[in-house]
């Protein structure tokens, strides 16, 4: 029977055997030196590598991303970890104006090998400074790569591809996918960037979908085949780069376009990738792209709200009915 491990599992596993493969991979992150060791992604690995390589950081983010600058540029591998997005925005400055442009400054021949996991939350009324999706603000960034897993099996093979690179990454992981569960292979595994994964086979509409929103689409997918609409489901796994050729190929067979992004609407990965399919073949296309976000407002306090401002499955199923119609 395959080997199922839960989302945080995999990325603890995924550091475990990068540390056991690397003795210059450390992480450093608020608490992540706990037993509960940031909701069980660093649980244990104090324990088994010591306080030398698995360090709790005080509050300033600021400055836990320019240590690991500095240590990068030592030979190291930092794995920095923040609880919340929103709590990186702090380190903006060294993340804009030095991380993603070090290799460009050196003209390659110095890099800084930094992988910058990030947690977006949702669930139990995180409210509008716990859950931002920031993703394409990044994105936008040359020389910064940006990584969205959907599964245990992605984020295990793109937590280490990330690691065992030779640049920066941010590495997005959405909190609601914490406890699924998928095959994950024990030996150790890489997942290039730049290689979404076909999740589904169809001919009616092509869904493109990034993190979070990959299980809600496949959800909506098994309702849809019963009123017969065939959907082609698509996982971005990262937004920088992202795999227009798979993209591209899949739309110019069904002809249809629907993007399911968890981040706002207004200038959004959604956005880049129905330009970019309208650039290439929108004139073979029979129906206008759509888009699926988030509202372009902050997410609610309340867990009621929070439900109505968050996609459902009926919003994916609604929007490609008015596809297909």
């Amino acid at each position: 029977m395959p080997r199922e491990l839960t989302y945080a599992q995999a990325i603890n596993e995924a550091q475990t055997q990068a540390m056991e493969l690397c003795k210059e991979v450390v992480i450093l992150g608020q608490l992540a030196d706990t037993p509960a060791g940031i909701f069980g992604t660093t649980t244990g690995l104090a324990q088994k590598f010591g306080p030398g390589r698995v360090q709790d950081f005080q509050v300033s983010e600021n400055l836990m991303t320019a240590a690991a600058m500095g240590a990068s540029l030592t030979g190291l591998r930092p794995v920095l970890v923040h609880q919340r997005l929103d709590f990186m925005i702090y380190s903006l400055d060294a993340i804009v104006n030095w991380l993603a442009l070090w290799r460009f400054k050196s003209n390659g021949k110095s890099n800084m090998p930094i992988t910058i996991r990030v947690i977006v939350g949702k669930g139990w009324g995180q409210g509008p400074q716990h859950s931002k999706s920031l993703h394409a603000w990044f994105a936008h960034l040359p020389g910064m790569r940006v990584a969205m897993p959907s599964t245990s099996y992605d984020a295990k093979g793109l937590l280490l591809e990330s690691i065992f690179s030779d640049g920066p990454a941010i590495f997005v992981e959405g909190r609601a996918l914490f406890s699924m569960k998928t095959h994950v292979p024990e030996q150790p595994y890489r997942i290039r960037f730049g290689q979404a994964a076909m999740r589904r086979r169809g001919k009616d509409v092509t869904v493109v979908a990034l993190g979070m929103m990959v299980p809600l689409v496949l959800r909506a997918a098994t309702e849809l085949a019963q009123e017969g609409i065939d959907l082609e489901v698509i996982d971005l796994r990262t937004v920088s780069p992202w795999d227009k050729t798979t993209v591209l190929e899949s739309v110019s067979r069904t002809k249809r376009l629907l993007v399911v992004d968890p981040a706002w609407r207004s200038f959004s990965v959604s956005a880049e990738v129905i330009a970019t399919v309208a650039e290439a073949i929108g004139d073979s296309l029979v129906a206008r792209p759509a888009r699926l976000c988030l509202p372009d407002s902050h997410t609610p306090m309340s867990s009621a709200l929070e439900k109505l401002y968050y996609p459902a499955e009926n919003e994916v199923k609604t929007s490609v009915r008015q596809l297909m119609s």
